[in-house]
């Protein structure tokens, strides 16, 4: 089976955060894939213990660098950057199955560079509130993964 979209995870930091993307990809058909480094062991209960009985069944990758999984991605596969610092909202995007969403760290998000380098591909998630700079990680990642599904119709 296809994956119906990629969860990306960039040099995630917060077990808690990983195990309840393993459980949306899980939920929705998706595959999971960690970028190293990794702030935490795979085995951490915290991990475990957010997948719940889960986390075996989670379609899970781990790559060494985020080119590395690029190289390996279907050609034409696209790729997507979530960030706070873009200005076209993931509503605006043309999601579809089998696109790769890419997160980054929750303290820090995706370098500079990578942003730069992928402009036209950098999406952001309104906030119209005051008061907060960013959402928690794993939120974000089922908020756009579900736009995703809502918009392949699934």
């Amino acid at each position: 089976m296809h994956p119906r979209f990629h969860i990306v995870m960039f040099h995630p930091e917060i077990p808690h955060n990983t195990g309840a993307a393993g459980r949306l990809a899980l939920a929705t058909g998706s595959r999971l894939h960690l970028i190293r480094p990794l702030g935490f062991s795979l085995d951490e209960k915290h991990v475990r213990r957010t997948g719940l009985d889960y986390w075996a069944k989670v379609d899970l990758r781990v790559w060494e660098s985020l080119e590395e999984l690029q190289r390996a991605a279907a050609p034409g596969a696209r790729f997507w950057y979530l960030t706070t610092k873009a200005r076209r909202s993931h509503w605006d995007a043309e999601l579809r199955e089998g696109d790769y969403l890419v997160f980054g760290p929750e303290s820090r998000g995706l370098p500079e560079s990578l942003l730069k380098e992928h402009a036209d591909t950098a999406l952001t998630i309104p906030m119209p509130g005051e008061g907060s700079r960013s959402l928690n990680l794993s939120t974000a990642v089922a908020i756009v993964l579900y736009e995703g599904l809502r918009q392949a119709g699934i």
